[in-house]
């Protein structure tokens, strides 16, 4: 039986070491295979092997194991309607209702977050809260570590943007969002 390739990328060598030194520092003993998967998996910000996969499987890649370019275009109305959500300034002023806004909008969220850097709680409260107008910080810190762009402690002291490139759509909204604060005219985004 063939075996399907999935590619595996990570957005920051230097994260996904330090990720992976960590937990293998954690265990008594060497991982076996699937355990190794899932170290893997969780350096890229994912739950576990499975989600990893999951999430990759009828990805089209090429002869050399990595991810073939995406030829599908930017859905330019669900980046019109996430950017309704904010601001003049970039500011998002209400959570969206709808699932798939919402993500696209923590992408927004994500890029105010220094990357490869630490962050305390208080930190990104001031941060978060610097970045909408709803007074709901809590719901946005949980949302962006739900969904994989932000990952904290187990205490949740600290923490710290999960380096990865955004998606099309979210590019197209965070462009579209630097355009409107620059105050340059843009047709479309």
């Amino acid at each position: 039986m063939a075996r399907t390739p999935i590619a595996f990328v990570a957005g920051d060598i230097s994260a996904l070491a330090k990720s992976v030194r960590a937990q293998l520092l954690e265990r008594t003993s060497p991982p076996g295979h699937v355990e190794l998967l899932n170290i893997l998996a969780r350096a890229t910000g994912h739950k576990n092997y499975q989600h990893f996969r999951a999430g990759a499987v009828g990805k089209p890649v090429d002869d050399r194991g990595s991810p073939a370019p995406r030829a599908d275009a930017v859905d330019l109305k669900r980046v019109q309607r996430a950017a309704r959500h904010f601001d003049d300034h970039g500011r998002l002023l209400r959570w969206p209702a709808r699932h798939n806004l919402q993500q696209l909008s923590l992408w927004v969220l994500w890029a105010g977050f220094p990357p490869r850097c630490s962050l305390a709680e208080a930190d990104v409260k001031t941060l978060l809260n610097r970045q909408h107008a709803f007074a709901d910080d809590a719901l946005l810190r949980r949302a962006l570590c739900d969904h994989g762009l932000v990952s904290r402690t187990a205490d949740g002291r600290a923490y710290r943007r999960i380096e990865r490139r955004p998606p099309m759509e979210a590019a197209a909204l965070l462009r579209h969002l630097k355009a409107n604060a620059s105050g340059r005219p843009e047709a479309a985004p």
